[in-house]
């Protein structure tokens, strides 16, 4: 199984650079105590690292913004992940434990300001893609809705060979491949484009994938995507 990333998408965005965490026999079952003192951690320290700049303006934020106004998506209609998950911080929601490494990759995601996501690799069919998709995408459904509806065509997905498993690049993940207390295996992705340098996605993911590893165990592997390594081994 292979995570790759379509031509078409660095002929738009040349200098995305993707960090992967790649999991093996993880127990994700436990809720843990210290897993949330470091998330609620993570959402008092957030007002403090954008200061006072507005939410739409911060560097991290801003430019998904921009790209997902590139491939036709409104973003006051779809916000990224993490604009999402900023300004739900910000307007005082304290986020849920859902289960150990979502909420890991919840406190990276806001400790860094980067979009993190998951998915259950045993619930993925063939290959997985980040690519545009076609005219002919398959229905699926989303966490927390209940109708199936297929990606407009040139939206940015994940995908595998039974349909999209995230939609408009991370505005929404795939209720069929989302990681549940009973994930074994997994993949955890951190996103960025420019400005956000290089070294701070590597740091986040370094970081991610020792909380993985202290809480939840198993195998942890570490790779990297951009232009000039396209695909890697799941």
């Amino acid at each position: 199984m292979k995570l790759i990333i379509a031509d078409t998408i660095f002929d738009e965005f040349p200098d995305a650079f993707l960090g992967v965490v790649i999991l093996h026999d993880i127990d994700n079952s436990q809720n843990k105590p210290e897993i949330t003192e470091m998330l609620r951690q993570a959402e008092a320290e957030l007002s403090g690292k954008l200061g006072n700049t507005p939410v739409i303006e911060h560097p991290h934020i801003a430019t998904w913004r921009e790209a997902y106004r590139k491939f036709g998506a409104k973003p006051k209609d779809y916000p990224s992940s993490v604009e999402n998950l900023t300004r739900r911080v910000l307007n005082g929601t304290q986020l849920g434990y859902i289960n150990s490494l979502v909420s890991l990759y919840n406190t990276i995601s806001l400790r860094y300001i980067l979009p993190v996501g998951g998915e259950d690799l045993d619930q993925i069919v063939g290959d997985v893609y980040l690519t545009k998709s076609g005219d002919n995408e398959s229905p699926v459904i989303l966490l927390g809705e209940k109708e199936a509806r297929a990606p407009r065509v040139g939206e940015i997905i994940y995908k595998d060979e039974v349909g999209a498993i995230c939609r408009r690049w991370n505005w929404k993940e795939a209720d069929r491949t989302k990681l549940t207390h009973e994930t074994k295996n997994a993949f955890l992705v951190i996103e960025s484009l420019p400005p956000v340098p290089r070294n701070l996605v590597e740091n986040a993911i370094h970081e991610l994938a020792d909380l993985v590893k202290q809480y939840c165990g198993g195998n942890v592997a570490i790779e990297f995507l951009d232009k000039n390594y396209r695909q890697i081994n799941l």
